[in-house]
C-alpha cells in the first residue's frame, strides 16, 4: 500500500486507487507527516484547532470510521495513540531521505541521482490544502529541504560530467525558487561545464579562415 502527498493526495492498492473521504484523508495525511505515534487529544487538537474539545474528539471518532470503510487497516488506532500503518509507504518519507542524503557530502549518492528522485524533489507537498495550519507549517519545511537538496544534487551531477541532468535538477531549483540565488548558481555552473571541452561533451569545432581569392 503507497500513500502519495507530493502533488496531490493519493492512497493506492497495487496501483489502484483506493476511495477515501476528505475528514480521514486530512487525519491519515496528518499521522504520515508526524511519523510518529500521537495522542488522541493532540491529533484532534491539531486537526480541529477552532472547536471546543469535545467536538474535535467527535470528529476524530468520525474520521477514524470513515478510515475504516476504505476496507484497508490504514491507521494503529489504540485507546491513547494513533499512528499510521508502518505496511504504507509514504512518497515523502522517501524523498525526504533522498534529500538528506543528497546533503551529506561524505557519502556518494550516485543511486539516487536519477529522475525519479529530481521529479519527487520538484513536487510540492499537498499544495491544494494550504488553508491547514499544519500543513503549512509542513510544506514550509519541505520545501526548503528540497531546494537544498536539488541544489546539491545539481552540484554532484555536475561534478560527474553527467551536465543535462545537471541542468533539469538546477532548473527545478530555480522554477521553486525564481529568486534564489544559490540555485542560479548552481544552474549556471551546470551550464558552463555542459560547454566544457573533456566534461562530457564533444569541443566545438573551430572552422579555419578562409584563404584570399
Amino acid at each position: 500500500m503507497t500513500l502519495r502527498l507530493l502533488k496531490s493526495f493519493a492512497l493506492s492498492v497495487d496501483h489502484k486507487r483506493v476511495p477515501i473521504s476528505s475528514s480521514a484523508q486530512r487525519l491519515l495525511a496528518f499521522l504520515a507527516l508526524q511519523n510518529t505515534p500521537r495522542s488522541r487529544t493532540y491529533v484532534a487538537g491539531m486537526l480541529w484547532p477552532d472547536v471546543t474539545a469535545s467536538r474535535a474528539n467527535a470528529n476524530l471518532r468520525s474520521s477514524l470510521w470513515r478510515a475504516s470503510r476504505t476496507g484497508h487497516q490504514v491507521i494503529d488506532a489504540s485507546t491513547q495513540e494513533l499512528a499510521i500503518c508502518k505496511h504504507i509507504d509514504v512518497d515523502i518519507h522517501v524523498a525526504a531521505t533522498r534529500a538528506h542524503q543528497l546533503l551529506d557530502m561524505s557519502r556518494s549518492c550516485d543511486d539516487i541521482l536519477t529522475a525519479r528522485t529530481r521529479e519527487d524533489l520538484s513536487a510540492d507537498l499537498l499544495p491544494e490544502w494550504s488553508e491547514n495550519e499544519w500543513v503549512l507549517v509542513e510544506q514550509e519545511q519541505y520545501h526548503e529541504l528540497r531546494l537544498y537538496a536539488l541544489e546539491a544534487m545539481t552540484e554532484r551531477l555536475t561534478a560527474v560530467g553527467r551536465h543535462g541532468e545537471a541542468v533539469a535538477a538546477g532548473l527545478a531549483a530555480v522554477r521553486a525558487e525564481p529568486l534564489r540565488e544559490s540555485a542560479h548558481r548552481v544552474l549556471i555552473n551546470a551550464h558552463l561545464g555542459r560547454g566544457q571541452p573533456g566534461r562530457g561533451t564533444a569541443p566545438v569545432p573551430t572552422v579555419p579562415p578562409r584563404s584570399p581569392r
